[in-house]
C-alpha cells in the first residue's frame, strides 16, 4: 500500500477529508521515516544508535509546529533545532484554492527559518492539491450546523457518491475554478529548491505534490491530473532525501 493509497484508506474510514485535522500530515510523516529506513542505511543507523530522534507535531525553527523534525535533541530531549538534519512540512489546498497563499506562505517561512538555523538541514514539503470544482465542507459547515443529525445521517453518506448531498447542503458547497489547481502548483513550484551540496541557498530540497480528487461526495482517488505521477515523485523523492541525507551528515554519496 502506497502512502496515498493510504491516506485514502483514511479518508473513507473517517468519510470525509477533515482539513482541520492532521491525518493526512501524520500518514504522510509516519511514511516517509519508515521508507528512509528501508532506503537510506545512514538514516537507519542513525534512528537505531539515538543519534537522531523523530519528532511529529513539535516546535520548529520559525517558533511553529513543524510536522516532522529528525536530529539530535537536546538536553530536555526536544530537538536540537541549531541541528536538526531533516524537516518536512505537509499541506493541503482541497476545499478552497484561495487558502494557497496561506499555504505557500507556511512553507516558505519554514525553509528560511529551518536555513537561518542550520544551512544543512534538508528541507521537505509535501503538499496535497484538489482537483475538484465543487468541495463540500464538513468540519467548517455540514457537520458544525447539523451536529445532531451528522453522525447518524449524514456522515454514512459521505465519500459514497450520494449526489444528493449537494442539494441537501447546498451553502455548505465550495467552488473553485476549472483552472485553481494549476494556478496552485504554479504558485508553489516558484519556491526556490536546491542540490544537494547547496547548502548556501535557503531553499527547499524537495516539493512534492500531488493531485488528489476529493469533495467529500464522491469516492476520493488519487488524481492523474497536472501531468504529475505522484507515485514515481514520492519515490524520488525519498531516493533524493537519501542520497542528501548521506552526502551532508556523513560525507558520502
Amino acid at each position: 500500500m502506497s502512502v496515498f493509497d493510504e491516506i485514502l484508506a483514511a479518508i473513507r474510514a473517517n468519510g470525509y477529508h477533515n482539513h482541520r485535522k492532521e491525518t493526512h500530515s501524520n500518514i504522510v510523516s509516519r511514511r516517509i521515516v519508515a521508507d528512509l529506513r528501508a532506503a537510506c542505511v545512514a538514516f537507519a543507523n542513525d534512528c537505531e544508535t539515538g543519534a537522531i530522534r523523530i519528532w511529529e507535531r513539535t516546535h520548529g525553527p520559525d517558533d511553529r509546529t513543524a510536522d516532522l523534525v529528525a536530529g539530535p535533541p537536546n538536553d530536555k530531549g526536544k530537538p536540537d533545532l541549531t541541528k536538526v538534519r531533516l524537516l518536512v512540512e505537509n499541506k493541503s489546498v482541497v476545499t478552497a484554492h484561495r487558502n494557497r497563499n496561506a499555504r505557500y506562505q507556511d512553507i516558505d517561512r519554514e525553509r528560511l527559518s529551518a536555513h537561518r538555523a542550520n544551512p544543512k538541514t534538508i528541507v521537505v514539503a509535501t503538499l496535497i492539491v484538489g482537483v475538484c470544482e465543487r468541495v463540500l465542507n464538513i468540519p467548517d459547515c455540514v457537520s458544525r450546523f447539523h451536529p445532531k443529525t451528522f453522525k447518524s445521517d449524514i456522515l454514512p453518506r459521505l465519500s459514497t457518491g450520494d449526489q444528493t448531498l449537494w442539494t441537501q447542503f447546498d451553502t455548505c458547497v465550495g467552488k473553485n475554478t476549472p483552472e485553481d489547481p494549476a494556478k496552485t502548483v504554479a504558485m508553489f513550484r516558484t519556491l526556490p529548491t536546491r542540490q544537494g551540496s547547496d547548502t548556501h541557498l535557503p531553499a527547499l530540497d524537495y516539493l512534492l505534490i500531488a493531485p488528489f480528487a476529493i469533495d467529500n461526495v464522491n469516492p476520493p482517488e488519487l488524481a492523474t491530473a497536472l501531468g504529475i505521477d505522484a507515485e514515481a515523485e514520492y519515490q524520488r523523492m525519498i531516493q533524493h532525501i537519501s542520497r542528501t541525507y548521506t552526502m551532508r551528515w556523513h560525507g558520502g554519496a
